[in-house]
């Protein structure tokens, strides 16, 4: 290697890198010191599901890489998905202007620049910010994620899965925080010692822990993450009407400061988006690709079980068209699990001050491929803007390692106007359905008796929640529909129900708690998942029958690998 020539080097990147299909345009290969604008470097569109990393030091230009990465993303149709967390993306929205430095730059490296706008849908976080409110209910956000806010241990959180558990079990929705709040705090009381004491792995002062940890959460603020409409994240995979992908843009001004919060909210989108997204193989073009930025305070004091959610999804989620992006300073921040999945690598400089910060340099250069290139000397010497790149090429190869240098971004480098930003959210179609919060009937007003405090106008889509007090006619009778469910289980199972006749529950089921009242059935659901699946296969009957034991089934959920639920009330 270290006998090749320039020109030997240059054809061994150029012949890398000649791709047949659709590309993202990274920029042009410098070799031996010299910019070589004949020798693109480049990314196949169709490999973005095999995930990727972007790392460096701080101020190298990552913000600017994925920056830049997100406009052809979206050109190509693929919509994006950034965490905002600096606050300067979104400048996607604005065109850049050029300067005589720009288009020096540009034409050195063969990019035919021009200034453009991106389609951008502004998010934000419980409605923190000027965006979109992205919230999530209690029962979909689930018991690992939410242990990981409250930073619980394994025991506390084991204990959490309890609490979910009889939740689910007995039809009190947690919607937000008073909602579990109140299912811990019956549960600790005289009148749920019993329901307690059936939960097993739960004892009182753990539950009371968790308890206090709640009570904390919603002093700092938190309660407002947590709450309906909850946030379909379907919305992330629109296109805007000229084809373009849309690109989501979830704004954190003062969640720096909470970073365990914001890191587990975007772990929640993921795994929201894996337990709905069906199987899609191998595509020309990613459905969604999703940058993670600050993806070391993910894994800072995670949990096993939390860390082992994360590789699975990853692992898993390719094969429904997503891409992930982990955007960090060193591949040293990432499990070796999920490292090892990550197949496209554009490695910004590092910086070799501290014996810790060159034992890093030795770890990332051991995770490169051989090259023609001294990776130490590279990575240490770089500049701002040039990154070191090896990525997969369409025959699930690695490509030859590149340093490189990077095209320009053509919208801003830096925030759009405040007055721009409020005028795209004030235009949004999103707006509507999620700008208003709701207050529907949950697990607090269950366990309590109290109604549903006033909220305002209910957001487009959301169905009135009739009280249990209220007769609504046309609804069936709870007790014919168990004993209806029970006949036509015992014809199915040709033996006796585990069903009492009438509808009551047989003593190896646990009673649900005696505040609780039963409510008119709901559309929507986990029932209607299983009624739509049931009837396909095997027609109106069975279809039938699915809908008639909805008292039974409606109380447990299909949790996935976070405990998370795609059962909403939207």
């Amino acid at each position: 290697m270290a006998n090749k020539s320039t020109a030997d080097k240059v054809a061994t990147i150029q012949k890398g890198y000649a791709l047949e299909g659709a590309t993202i345009e990274l920029g042009a290969a410098i070799v031996d010191g010299e910019l070589h604008k004949d020798a693109p470097v480049r990314l196949p569109l169709s490999m973005m599901n095999r995930h990727g990393l972007v790392a460096g030091a701080t101020g190298t230009g990552k913000t600017v890489t994925l920056h830049m990465m997100a406009e052809q993303l979206s050109t190509a149709g693929v919509p994006v998905f950034l965490a905002d967390i600096k606050g300067d993306l979104s400048g996607l929205a604005t065109a850049a202007t050029g300067s005589d430095k720009l288009a020096k730059r540009t034409e050195s490296i063969g990019q035919a620049w021009s200034g453009k706008t991106f389609p951008v849908e502004f998010l934000a976080l419980g409605g923190d910010g000027d965006g979109i409110p992205v919230r999530a209910t209690i029962t979909s956000f689930g018991p690992i994620l939410l242990s990981r806010v409250l930073e619980l241990n394994d025991t506390q959180e084991s204990s959490l899965q309890l609490v979910f558990h009889f939740a689910d079990k007995n039809n009190l929705e947690l919607v937000d925080l008073k909602d579990l709040r109140a299912v811990i705090q019956f549960l600790i009381s005289d009148e749920g010692k019993e329901a307690l004491k059936e939960l097993g792995g739960l004892s009182k002062a753990t539950a009371g822990v968790i308890l206090r940890e709640l009570v904390t959460l919603e002093a700092q603020g938190m309660e407002r993450f947590f709450g309906e409409p909850e946030f379909d994240t379907a919305e992330l995979l629109r296109t805007a009407p000229d084809g373009r992908g849309v690109i989501s843009c979830l704004e954190l001004p003062t969640l720096q400061t909470k970073p365990m919060v914001f890191s587990t909210f975007l772990m929640w989108l993921l795994a929201d988006l894996f337990e709905d997204l069906p199987e899609a193989g191998d595509l020309d073009k990613p459905k969604l690709v999703f940058f993670l930025d600050e993806a070391h305070l993910l894994f800072n004091d995670a949990s096993k079980a939390f860390l082992e959610a994360i590789t699975t999804t990853v692992r898993l989620i390719r094969s429904k068209g997503v891409g992930i992006f982990f955007v960090t300073q060193t591949p040293k921040d990432v499990p070796a699990d999920v490292l090892g999945q990550l197949a496209n690598r554009v490695q910004h400089a590092l910086r070799a001050f501290t014996p810790e910060d060159a034992k890093a340099l030795k770890a990332t250069v051991s995770t490169f491929p051989v090259s023609d290139y001294d990776l130490e000397e590279t990575l240490t010497s770089a500049g701002i803007g040039e990154a070191v790149i090896t990525v997969m090429n369409e025959r699930g190869a690695p490509t030859p390692v590149a340093l490189t240098r990077l095209r320009a971004p053509e919208s801003v480098m830096g925030p759009s106007t405040a007055e721009l930003v409020r005028s795209t959210v004030a235009g949004s179609a999103l707006l509507a359905k999620y700008g208003t919060a709701v207050d529907n009937v949950s697990a607090y007003e269950k366990l309590t008796g109290k109604a549903a405090a006033p909220t305002g106008a209910a957001a487009p889509g959301q169905p009135p929640v009739p009280s249990p007090e209220i007769f609504v006619p046309g609804s069936p009778d709870p007790t014919a529909i168990d004993n209806e469910a029970r006949r036509i289980e015992e014809e199915i199972l040709g033996r006796p129900s585990s069903r009492q006749s009438g509808g009551e529950p047989s003593s190896s089921q646990p009673a649900p708690p005696p505040p609780a009242r039963r409510q008119a059935p709901q559309s929507g659901g986990m029932m209607d998942d299983i009624t739509g699946a049931l009837g396909g296969v095997f027609g109106s009957g069975l279809k039938s029958m699915a809908r008639s034991m909805g008292t039974q089934l409606g109380r447990e959920l299909l949790r996935g690998v976070f405990g998370t639920s795609s059962r909403r009330r939207r």
